[in-house]
């Protein structure tokens, strides 16, 4: 069947071949059944009715709507994991960038000047001043234990490093995917009191923002190094300044320019590259579309941000997949409306996530619109796709 695919960014190409054959992708914005996202901020865009997925190339979806695209039964599909090998090695960069001097040991050199002689006078002079420390040994604490965190985490531990991590929300996946030397914060509080260098590996939200904040930089050893590669607003920029100009902080190592920090010698700040390899960009690509073309033909859902992960295999070239609220009598009612209309249910299952829910129903025949019609009208449900195959 044909589908319509908008692109809002460049996606990788690898990603964009595994679509099928029978899907058209463009920029074009009239009438989409999915959108293609990598950075660009659609909060502000006027969404058309016919988009049935958007599928975020990358794992932060700060950048969607995705409480409206929820009320509308829009599932959001996001590529968690993708990009965690690009990330976890720009930490470890990061970190031997603020424990080595390594900005501004470049800054030095930049500034010399004169014959071969004079520069290796200058810098047997100078290099005292950048004196640093290796990581072995030394405590890495990781705020946020999932795909990254816990790359990040192994990655330290074989370099040496004493690794402290935090995360009241760790999933049984990623616990497993966690050495079994890395030890156990209560709290953020007693991580960064522990820590040497501090990850953070967190999403942005209302629980999130500021978590790094004056309190608790007061905490920190005196010369910590702080690495944020995950969301710029997790960090308040004023503490951190001031934690730089008291030297609790030895250096801040992020993703995200500032103008407040920009100018501070301990300030290292990359223009947002985590996951900008060649290799994460093809992974997260690959991912998403992979995700979000198995949803448009068959309903199933995996790394959903909004919606629950549901998968059934298909018993029927008739399928219906529906996106309601998780309220009670929601399968009976469907189910009533099914049989009512002559229609033999070959397979059916519903997950639930918070709020809302998916149900997906293989049926023995093909199913009228006037029936598609009643079933969109039950109170709850926010969309109903109907597909064949």
């Amino acid at each position: 069947m044909t589908r319509k695919i908008q692109t809002l960014n460049a996606i990788s190409k690898k990603g964009l071949s595994r679509l099928p054959e029978s899907y058209v992708v463009s920029n074009d914005g009239s009438a989409p059944d999915a959108i293609l996202v990598r950075s660009q901020v659609m909060h502000e865009m006027v969404i058309p009715a016919s988009v049935q997925a958007i599928g975020r190339a990358g794992a932060g979806t700060n950048n969607i709507p995705i409480k409206a695209m929820s009320e509308r039964g829009v599932v959001v599909f996001n590529a968690p994991g993708a990009n965690a090998n690009a990330v976890k090695e720009l930490v470890i960069a990061g970190m031997l960038l603020g424990t080595r001097n390594i900005f501004p040991a470049l800054n030095f050199v930049a500034g010399l000047h004169g014959d071969d002689e004079s520069l290796h006078k200058q810098v047997e002079a100078g290099k005292k001043h950048f004196v640093g420390h290796e990581l072995a040994g030394s405590t890495l604490g990781i705020v946020g234990l999932g795909a990254i965190g816990s790359m990040l985490a192994d990655a330290a531990i074989k370099l040496g490093m004493n690794v402290i991590g935090f995360d009241p929300e760790i999933t049984i996946d990623a616990a497993w995917r966690l050495p079994s030397s890395v030890r156990k914060a209560a709290s953020v509080d007693e991580l960064v009191k522990r820590a040497d260098f501090i990850s953070l590996h967190v999403p942005l939200l209302p629980a999130t923002r500021d978590l790094i904040n004056a309190e608790r930089i007061k905490l920190m050893k005196k010369g910590t190094i702080l690495l944020n590669f995950a969301r710029d607003g997790i960090v308040n920029e004023q503490a951190v300044l001031d934690g730089l100009n008291e030297n609790r902080l030895h250096a801040y190592v992020c993703d995200f320019p500032s103008n407040l920090l920009r100018q501070h010698p301990r300030f290292v700040a990359l223009p947002h590259l985590g996951a900008s390899t060649e290799e994460a960009e093809e992974n997260c690509a690959v991912m998403v579309a992979d995700q979000v073309a198995d949803y448009l033909d068959h309903g199933n859902i995996v790394n959903s941000v909004n919606f629950p992960n549901i998968n059934m295999a298909r018993e029927s070239a008739y399928r219906l997949a529906i996106a309601n609220a998780n309220v009670p009598k929601m399968l009976a009612q469907i189910s009533t409306l099914l049989a009512d209309a002559g229609l033999n249910i070959v397979n059916m299952t519903n997950k639930s996530r918070g709020d809302l829910a998916f149900t997906l129903v293989d049926v023995g025949a093909a199913v009228p619109p006037a029936v598609i019609d009643q079933l969109s009208a039950i109170a709850g449900v926010l969309r109903v796709r109907y597909l064949q195959s």
